[in-house]
C-alpha cells in the first residue's frame, strides 16, 4: 500500500483551525482513549448536545474524526487514516497528561466507562445462567481459544473482522495480532457488552458496528480474515451468511468458522433460539467450496464428557483460491456523513 500523501496547505490550514478550539481539542483528546458517543461526551465535558454536535460535525468535515451509527445512537472515533490525522496526531500525544483540565476529563470518561459496563454487565447477568449451562456443555472456552489460534497459525492478520461478535471475546482473542480489528453484530444491547469487555481489557482502536450479518457494510475484498464464531446455528440460511462472508475476504485471505457439530439438544432450539442443531463437516465444507474458498482445515474439539447432554465444537478454516497478487486489499471505509 502506498504510503499517504503529504497533507497540502489548504489541507494543514484546515485541520489546524478545526482543532484549534478548546472543547475541539479536548474531544480530540478524550479520542485518543478510544470511541465515544454524543452521550458520553456531554456527560464529560458538562455541555449540551447541540453544541458537542456542531463541535463533532466540524471534527468530522476537517477529516479528523469517523462517525457510525448503531441504532439510535451515534459513535465517533479518530480516524486511523489520511494525511488529516498525521498533522495533528503529534500535538495529541504531546499534551500534557497531568495537565488539570484534561486530567478531569479522563476521570470524567472512567466514570461515564463505569456506568457503562455495569448497564451492559447487567444485561449480560440475565443471560449468564443460560450461557453457563451451554458452556458446561462443551469443551472449555480456554480449550477452544487455543484451537483458533493453532488453526490460524503464525500468518500476519492485517484486516480482521468478527461477524456476529456477541460480547466481543474472538476481538479480544486475536485483535493484538491484527492491525485493524472490526466486530459486527446486529444486536445494539449485545455491542454495548463488547465494548465493555474490550474497555475492561484495555484494547483500543477496535472498531464496533451495528449491522446484519446477512448484509455486512462493508466493501469487498476488505478483510485478510473473516471470522464467525458461534453465530450459524442462529441463523435460518447459514449459507447465505457464509457467502456474504466471503464476499469480505481479500484474494488469498480466509475465513474461520466455530460452530457446533450435529447434536440432538432440541432445547436450543426451544429456549436458545438455536435454528439448526449443528453441522456436518461436509456441510461447511461444501458452502465454503461455493463461496470460493477451500476448505484446508476440519477439526473436532470433543466434549469434556460423552453423551446425548454435550457438544462437539467443530472448526473449518476456508482459504480464499485467489492470490494476494490479484489486486490490493481495499482501504476500509471512511464514514464521513
Amino acid at each position: 500500500m502506498p504510503d499517504t500523501p503529504s497533507p497540502s496547505l489548504d489541507l494543514t490550514l484546515d485541520v489546524l483551525r478545526a482543532a484549534a478550539e478548546e472543547t475541539r481539542l479536548r474531544i480530540l483528546a478524550l479520542l485518543m482513549e478510544g470511541e465515544l458517543s454524543v452521550s458520553d461526551f456531554t456527560d464529560i465535558l458538562g455541555q449540551s448536545q447541540p453544541r458537542i454536535s456542531r463541535h463533532l460535525k466540524l471534527l468530522v468535515e476537517a477529516g479528523l474524526v469517523e462517525r457510525h451509527r448503531e441504532g439510535a445512537w451515534a459513535f465517533f472515533r479518530l480516524t486511523d487514516r489520511g494525511a488529516a490525522l498525521r498533522i495533528i496526531r503529534p500535538t495529541l500525544e504531546s499534551l500534557d497528561r497531568s495537565d488539570p483540565q484534561l486530567l478531569e476529563d479522563r476521570t470524567r470518561l472512567q466514570a461515564v466507562r463505569a456506568q457503562r459496563s455495569q448497564a451492559a454487565q447487567a444485561f449480560f447477568s440475565r443471560l449468564a445462567p443460560d450461557w453457563d449451562r451451554i458452556r458446561s456443555l462443551h469443551a472449555p472456552e480456554a480449550v477452544v481459544e487455543a484451537a483458533v489460534l493453532d488453526a490460524l497459525g503464525t500468518r500476519s492478520i492485517r484486516n480482521l473482522v468478527d461477524l456476529g461478535t456477541g460480547t466481543g471475546r474472538m476481538l479480544q482473542l486475536l485483535a493484538p495480532r491484527a492491525q485493524r480489528t472490526v466486530g459486527l453484530d446486529a444486536s445494539h444491547a449485545m455491542l454495548s457488552v463488547a465494548r465493555a469487555n474490550l474497555e475492561k481489557a484495555g484494547l483500543r482502536g477496535i472498531e464496533l458496528r451495528q449491522g446484519d450479518i446477512y448484509a455486512p457494510p462493508f466493501p469487498r475484498d476488505t478483510f485478510d480474515l473473516v471470522v464467525i464464531h458461534q453465530v450459524l446455528h442462529y441463523l435460518d440460511d447459514p449459507a447465505r451468511a457464509i457467502r456474504e462472508a466471503a464476499r469480505l475476504v481479500a484474494p488469498g485471505g480466509r475465513i474461520l468458522v466455530v460452530d457446533f457439530a450435529p447434536h440432538s439438544l432440541e432445547f436450543l432450539r426451544e429456549a436458545q433460539a438455536h435454528r439448526r442443531l449443528g453441522f456436518a463437516p461436509a456441510q461447511v465444507a461444501s458452502w465454503l467450496d461455493e463461496a470460493g474458498l477451500d476448505c484446508t482445515l476440519n477439526r473436532e474439539i470433543a466434549p469434556p464428557k460423552r453423551g446425548e447432554e454435550h457438544l462437539t465444537v467443530s472448526l473449518w478454516l476456508g482459504q480464499d483460491r485467489r492470490t494476494v497478487t490479484d489486486w490490493p486489499l481495499n482501504e476500509p471505509d471512511r464514514e464521513v456523513a
